[in-house]
């Protein structure tokens, strides 16, 4: 934590913008303007740069709270970033074409890393393609264009996956079962409830309560992602935290 504190506090990023007089204004600044470690408490506390704040103030006018929910499975930074990046362009299925010095820009990486085209395909793409496939809502390929021999950019399509057949049966009160055919309202609506429950709380280790949330909300939606007894605490939770009837 420390050490990610300091890489942290080093970072940058910069971004263009119109000034009154519609002059380009090339600006670069910090992601956070402050960032504190507290000993012995594994705590950290960060205050956000003006630049930064205001976007994650309105982050929920650009990114629905399913669509975050669908990053929180990515473990790369790229892959999180190559999703946003294809969700724009949900309405078509396709990215045309990106040079390869603007699709590095986007994915975060930097002019020192990964400079061979083997290396970024390798270490970048590929494992990012990978984990979208393997756990958002999308199935994504890549194509790569070349001018003579040399690779200059690439384009994206994606198609969203089809949604598993709901099954009707009979639901067992005794048992996970009562968790089937919630809808995404009523999961969004219990799970953060359940996220301040405190009979439940030590399941949440060292998440906040939105990464709970989302953690709960998961496992709504699929109860054998997790072992029984879990899932039955959290049934238990929600019967006696909620006016859930079942």
């Amino acid at each position: 934590l420390k050490d990610a504190c300091k890489n942290l506090f080093e970072r940058r990023f910069s971004y263009q913008k119109l000034t009154a007089k519609g002059n380009l204004e090339n600006v670069m600044s910090r992601w956070v303007q402050r960032v504190s470690y507290v000993e012995n408490e594994a705590l950290v506390r960060i205050r956000f740069s003006d630049d930064v704040a205001p976007l994650i103030t309105n982050l929920e006018k650009h990114f629905t709270s399913y669509e975050l929910e669908q990053v929180s499975s990515l473990t790369s930074a790229y892959a999180i970033r190559l999703y946003e990046l294809l969700i724009a362009w949900r309405s078509t299925g396709k990215v045309s074409m990106l040079e390869t010095k603007e699709l590095r820009s986007r994915l975060g990486v930097s002019d020192t890393e990964h400079q061979r085209m083997e290396s970024f395909k390798r270490r970048v793409l590929e494992p990012a393609i990978q984990q979208i496939n393997d756990h958002t809502d999308i199935k994504a390929e890549y194509e790569q264009h070349k001018r003579g021999r040399s690779i200059v950019g690439f384009s994206f399509s994606f198609k969203q996956k089809s949604k598993p057949k709901t099954i009707n049966h009979e639901r067992d009160p005794s048992t996970v079962d009562m968790f089937c055919n919630l809808s995404d309202s009523q999961i969004n609506t219990y799970s953060s409830i359940l996220s301040k429950v405190h009979s439940i709380s030590d399941l949440a280790g060292n998440k906040d309560y939105q990464a709970f949330a989302i953690w709960i909300a998961n496992i709504l939606r699929d109860p054998t992602s997790v072992r029984e007894e879990t899932a039955k605490r959290i049934f238990k939770a929600l019967r006696t935290e909620t006016d859930f009837k079942g």
